[in-house]
């Protein structure tokens, strides 16, 4: 598995990590991703997307280690990614849109003026619910039976079938990052040193411990072979891993691995290179239709992109950069060693 981290600095860092006794993590590569801050990231069985202030998505497929590719849709930062499935990835930002593509030939099939919640299957409004202040944060429980909201440091729960609040969760600061663990453990990270678990159903807080020197910029999660891993990422430069054990939920989580990129760090994801043994927490499993698809040329290496024209109808124009396959680059160290051992 690949833990892979953007920062302030422009980088997008990966780092190998290896399950064992104990785990170990090592550099694999760091790469001058954009030319703003990054500020999104997400991954399925084979690619990474990073979106940042500089409006830019950029692809890299991890399999090959390799840029594939970058979409420029978007006037303005990109705020946030998502893969759907296997086919579909999910852009939003400051523009106000939500872009949605097929990740085979990375064509954009619909942009869609926010906010609203769409039926993704028609591209058309599907519910409505009104919020008394902005949310900038929205997540979806596993099952979809539930979603929260993140308004400044309060967290809202509704339950889908009723649109209706069925419980409130506040912490001190402003919350950061919120990740659902199971459909009713919530793990919360304010703008503090703190990881706190919250039940969903009673609002109560499960367990809380201080992860790190400094505020916590985001949390990922996966389950592998019935190990619940929490990864999160702080402006103190480091990446942890944690071992959460479920039936002890009340006990501090154990630290398996951590490393430093010295870098002030916005946002994390872990790409995992074996889908079919591995179990994202989100819900989105790989399916065999990825492992076939995978197998066909893309069609990235078109220099075209999805805009709208004044009538409001899709339309190509040749606005994605796509940058010759480079490798991604390793760490200095590596390419010393490997001098080295050629002289």
């Amino acid at each position: 598995m690949e833990l892979v981290a953007g920062c302030y600095e422009q980088i997008l860092f990966g780092f190998a990590a290896r399950p064992g006794e104990p785990w170990t993590v090592t550099p694999d590569f760091t790469h001058h991703a954009h030319t703003a801050s990054l500020s999104a990231v997400a991954v399925n069985s084979k690619y990474v997307v990073t979106g940042s202030r500089d409006e830019s998505i950029q692809i890299y497929d991890m399999r090959k280690k390799v840029e594939h590719g970058a979409l420029l849709q978007h006037n303005g930062t990109i705020t946030c990614l998502e893969f759907y499935g296997t086919a579909h990835l999910l852009s939003g930002a400051e523009d106000g849109l939500i872009c949605i593509w097929n990740t085979k030939r990375w064509e954009c099939l619909k942009s869609i003026k926010a906010h609203k919640t769409w039926n993704l299957v028609e591209g058309r409004s599907a519910f409505i619910k009104n919020l008394k202040q902005n949310a900038h944060i929205i997540k979806w429980s596993p099952d979809g039976e539930k979603y929260v909201t993140v308004i400044t440091n309060k967290v809202d729960i509704y339950k889908l079938d009723t649109a209706s609040i069925t419980g409130t969760i506040t912490i001190e600061k402003r919350i950061s990052s919120i990740r659902f663990i199971t459909d009713s453990v919530l793990a919360i990270a304010g703008d503090d040193e703190i990881i706190r678990f919250y039940s969903c159903d009673s609002q109560k807080c499960l367990c809380e411990f201080k992860a790190h020197e400094n505020r916590i910029k985001d949390i990922y999660s996966f389950e592998r072979e019935g190990q619940h891993v929490i990864v999160t990422a702080s402006s103190d430069g480091y990446i942890k891993v944690w071992n959460l054990d479920l039936n002890k939920i009340n006990n501090v989580p154990s630290l398996l691995c951590e490393v430093s990129t010295k870098a002030r760090l916005t946002c994390l994801a872990v790409w995992l290179d074996q889908a079919s043994e591995m179990k994202e927490n989100c819900g989105k499993a790989a399916t065999s239709t990825e492992a076939n698809e995978s197998e066909k040329p893309s069609a990235v290496k078109k220099k075209k992109v999805c805009g709208m024209n004044k009538s409001g109808k899709l339309t190509k124009q040749r606005r994605r950069i796509v940058p010759a396959k480079r490798k991604l680059e390793a760490p200095l160290q590596k390419k010393k060693k490997k001098q080295n051992s050629s002289e």
